[in-house]
């Protein structure tokens, strides 16, 4: 008789330990708080539009692909992929913006354009960049991160230097670039990591080969179909998802995890369990004091990625000469960036992106609408009066009339704010973060909280606040890694 696991959260790390699981001959039972899965990437319907909620940007397409043919699957057996041309564009005034192309000759073209004899020093980036992505994709993301260990063999310690773990974004930038539109364009991918381009190790820009090189994608009816796909592929390996679960309690004995209970009294015996919720609010308010590996202390000592202001909007009518993706720049980066990570408050005057599906997906909005979702990063954990959802949405909406030439006020039929008391009561996220914890070098790899809890030896964590952190692609293998890590400690029929 094969043993059971139990799955906390049916988001992108849920679903993958749960198809991994199950395709070992573990019995799967993933819970879900809300009544739709997905996690942070659930979609609504409101008005004939569909909105994503969450993830918007579609990177690395071959993780998604490896988890599917995993599987004997395509990722097109879900879904169809559209790749952006642009990728996106980057408004840096009223009349000074720039198309980020798809093509690399298109790209070398830019940078050249815009600072004459910089497409070499672009070759060596992205080259440099190529090698950071194998290599973490291949070996870094793919430890456990249980201890300093996990790192030490001999291609890993090999790769170090090359990784450029303790060179920082800004400094490695600018030393090959000095244009500040090109360097803001390098910038800008590591923003909702978690620090300052200063504080965050040169190591991502193997982000900027991820988005420059691999492309910018859509899949069309929106980014839930690879939600659905990945349940679907759950469920043929067996797994079964119960929405509308909150986990009240977990009862332990002799240091293991023996049930789970749910908000609505029901009990679920369990031989594993894989919390793939926001770690925090597991340990520190589902676990009894004496289960808990780290305590509120360590908790408030780690820095978290952005929070979000979003909107999410339906228009009557069409915007012409919008892309999919509009990058605001048009505003001081650093000063910004400092009110997210530095000093935390309320922006002055802020960056924010604006994502227009239909453009691309005329599926996603009534006929002749469009549907748009705005973001504006902020920092975690502040507190909302009020009338500061008005107040961004208007700032956003005049700078956004600056770009199209028209005011989108008055053409809106839908608007729906969501900021962080909103991510606190549909995901129990930590200090109302959106996107984890932060990829600072404090917090890398085996420095992050743990994947296998050191007091219950049944009890495994999986998504954004474990290895190896936040964002799709690296949810989607943190729950193929915890898989990986429960049946080399407890195979499926022990």
């Amino acid at each position: 008789m094969s043993l059971h696991a139990t799955i906390i959260g049916a988001g992108f790390a849920g679903l993958s330990a749960a198809a991994y699981l199950g395709r070992a001959g573990y019995s799967v039972t993933v819970l879900e708080k809300n009544e739709g899965i997905g996690g942070r990437a659930r979609q609504f319907t409101a008005e004939g539009f569909t909105f994503d909620m969450g993830p918007s940007w579609y990177w690395m397409p071959e993780v998604f692909e490896d988890f599917f043919r995993a599987f004997g699957h395509s990722a097109a057996d879900y879904y169809e992929l559209v790749r952006l041309d642009p990728s996106y564009e980057v408004v840096f005034g009223a009349e000074d913006r720039v198309e980020v192309p798809a093509t690399t000759s298109e790209l070398f073209a830019l940078f050249e354009r815009l600072e004459p004899g910089s497409s070499d020093n672009l070759r060596k980036f992205l080259k440099e960049a190529e090698y950071k992505y194998r290599v973490g994709i291949n070996e870094f993301v793919q430890k456990p991160g249980h201890s300093v260990m996990d790192f030490a063999d001999t291609r890993v310690l090999k790769s170090v230097f090359r990784l450029q773990m303790l060179t920082d974004m800004a400094t490695y930038v600018r030393r090959l670039f000095s244009h500040p539109q090109l360097i803001q364009l390098l910038e800008f991918p590591v923003l909702f990591l978690g620090a300052t381009p200063a504080n965050t190790p040169a190591l991502y820009s193997l982000m900027n080969y991820a988005d420059l090189e691999l492309g910018t994608w859509y899949p069309l009816g929106g980014m839930h179909r690879i939600v659905e796909g990945m349940a679907a592929v759950a469920r043929e390996q067996g797994a079964k998802i119960v929405t509308g679960q909150a986990v009240a309690s977990v009862q332990t004995a002799g240091g293991e995890v023996r049930t789970v209970t749910t908000a609505d009294g029901t009990v679920y015996p369990t031989d594993i369990l894989v919390n793939a919720a926001d770690y925090h609010h597991f340990e520190q308010e589902v676990l009894d004091p004496a289960d808990r590996v780290y305590d509120e202390a360590y908790w408030s000592s780690r820095t978290m990625a952005p929070s979000s202001l979003l909107f999410y909007v339906g228009l009557d009518r069409k915007v012409p000469g919008l892309h999919h993706h509009t990058l605001f720049f048009d505003a001081d980066f650093n000063r910004h960036a400092r009110e997210i990570y530095e000093d935390p408050q309320w922006p002055a005057d802020p960056l924010f992106y604006v994502c227009a599906p239909s453009v691309t997906d005329p599926g996603v909005a009534p006929a002749g609408c469009e549907n748009m979702f705005f973001l504006l990063p902020l920092a975690p954990d502040l507190s909302e009066a009020d009338d500061k959802r008005d107040h961004y949405w208007n700032l956003m909406c005049d700078r956004l009339a600056q770009r199209i030439g028209f005011d989108i006020r008055p053409h809106v039929v839908y608007r729906r704010g969501y900021a962080h008391r909103d991510f606190r009561e549909d995901y129990n996220a930590y200090r109302g973060n959106a996107y984890g914890l932060a990829n600072t070098l404090r917090q890398t790899a085996f420095l992050k909280p743990k994947l296998r809890s050191k007091k219950l030896s049944n009890l495994w964590y999986a998504g954004q606040l474990t290895t190896p952190g936040p964002g799709m692609p690296p949810s989607i293998i943190s729950g193929e890694v915890a898989a990986r890590d429960i049946l080399k400690a407890i195979p499926a029929h022990a």
